[in-house]
């Protein structure tokens, strides 16, 4: 069985997916009664051209991410130690973790208030895996990684409505 999600085979009958660890017991999907609903479960990930995500250590000062997410026009960032991304910082952790004590915590690192061990994507991934991720997970991010699990990108909610609006004309 190979995972929609990395494109890892997995012997047949796998619950979960021995390389990225995402459920397989549910794949059972019905068919497709629109372009839109075949397009989804038709195109991969990188279709959606994902863009370069701005990585942060985890010492960051989390004032210094918040002004990186202004000065780039960005909802996140993701956090890697030795090159291995170990967490995921965005907008939403910044109003529900900081909120209004932000002034208080500026000099904290980012790793108190990331997202540890992010859900990631591999490229390959059919987009319709990138959407139950995110509604299931309330993100509005996800990762994207290559077949090595080194990260390589990262989809918003705003790449999915784009594809999803050209599709729809």
């Amino acid at each position: 069985m190979i995972c929609p999600y990395c494109t890892f085979s997995n012997i047949e009958g796998a619950d979960y997916c021995d390389r990225c660890g995402q459920g397989l017991s549910d794949l059972h999907l019905p068919s497709p009664l629109t372009k839109v609903e075949r397009s989804l479960l038709k195109d991969r990930v990188e279709v959606l051209d994902p863009k370069k995500p701005i990585t942060v250590p985890p010492d960051m000062p989390v004032s210094q991410v918040l002004q990186l997410l202004v000065e780039n026009g960005i909802g996140c960032v993701i956090v890697t130690d030795a090159g291995r991304t170990v967490g995921i910082f965005s907008e939403r952790d910044a109003l529900i973790k900081l909120n209004t004590a932000c002034g208080d915590l500026a000099d904290q690192p980012v790793s108190q208030f990331m997202t540890a061990n992010p859900q990631v994507l591999n490229s390959g991934a059919k987009i319709v895996f990138a959407v139950r991720a995110m509604s299931q997970g309330s993100y509005r991010h996800v990762p994207v990684v290559d077949e090595t699990n080194q990260l390589t990108g990262i989809v918003s909610a705003r790449d999915i409505l784009r594809y999803l609006t050209a599709r729809m004309q």
